[in-house]
């Protein structure tokens, strides 16, 4: 089994770091929680709802992620961030403009009509931000999105993940401790497919014997 045992509670708006060595199991969180597999015994619920019980088309729309390497789909960016052709040019627009975005869209051709155009990863990370804001998603799951980023775009990310999901429950798969250091107020240490630590960052690297302190060591110059 990739996970065993794993138990933790996350409140309505608390932002949740997942971190692990490679092959902890940090990503088959995400993959439980989207139903991509299902749970051989045990349960996950939101709202106190059984998301097994919830139709998986039901379920997926009510949830975002963003994994490391962001999809943009072929056709226009209208299509990516309005499939359904439902909301007008100034909510694209408001969504742009929160994501940090709307000055480079509006210097396209065709501006969010354009089609296909060649965006760099942290371009395409914000342009998913921008689609989860559109659909008012309430969780949200990063999986390694801020792994292969430079850092001018890692600030945009983590900026827009403060301001626009600030009521929003926010998973996020790290691979950069710095990352939830900053931005979450709880840290889930996995390993060997278990819940070794659940504690505040602070907490955590104010404990030097802590797997979280460690890795933060090893990774961070702390001050």
């Amino acid at each position: 089994m990739a996970l065993s045992n794993v138990t933790f509670e996350a409140l309505a708006g608390d932002k949740v770091g997942i971190v692990g060595r490679t092959g902890a199991g940090k990503s088959s969180i995400g993959s439980a929680l989207f139903r991509l597999y299902e749970l051989c015994s045990g349960t996950i619920t939101i709202d106190g709802i059984d998301i097994a019980s919830v139709q998986l088309q039901t379920l997926r729309s009510r949830l975002t992620i963003i994994p490391q390497d962001p999809v943009l789909f072929k056709g226009s960016l209208r299509y990516n961030l309005d499939p359904d052709r439902h909301l007008t040019n100034a909510q694209l627009n408001d969504a742009l403009a929160k994501v940090h975005m709307l000055d480079r869209v509006s210097s396209l051709p065709k501006g969010v009509d354009t089609k296909n155009v060649q965006f760099s990863t942290g371009e395409r990370q914000l342009l998913c931000m921008a689609r989860a804001i559109l659909r008012r998603s309430k969780v949200l799951m990063l999986d390694e999105a801020t792994a292969s980023i430079d850092g001018q775009s890692l600030e945009l990310v983590m900026k827009t993940v403060r301001e626009q999901f600030a009521d929003c429950t926010v998973l996020t798969i790290a691979h950069r401790i710095e990352t939830v250091i900053k931005c979450c107020q709880k840290v889930l240490v996995i390993d060997s497919g278990r819940v070794v630590e659940y504690d505040s960052p602070d907490a955590l690297l104010d404990d030097h014997e802590s797997l979280f302190a460690q890795m933060a060591a090893a990774t961070v110059q702390l001050d």
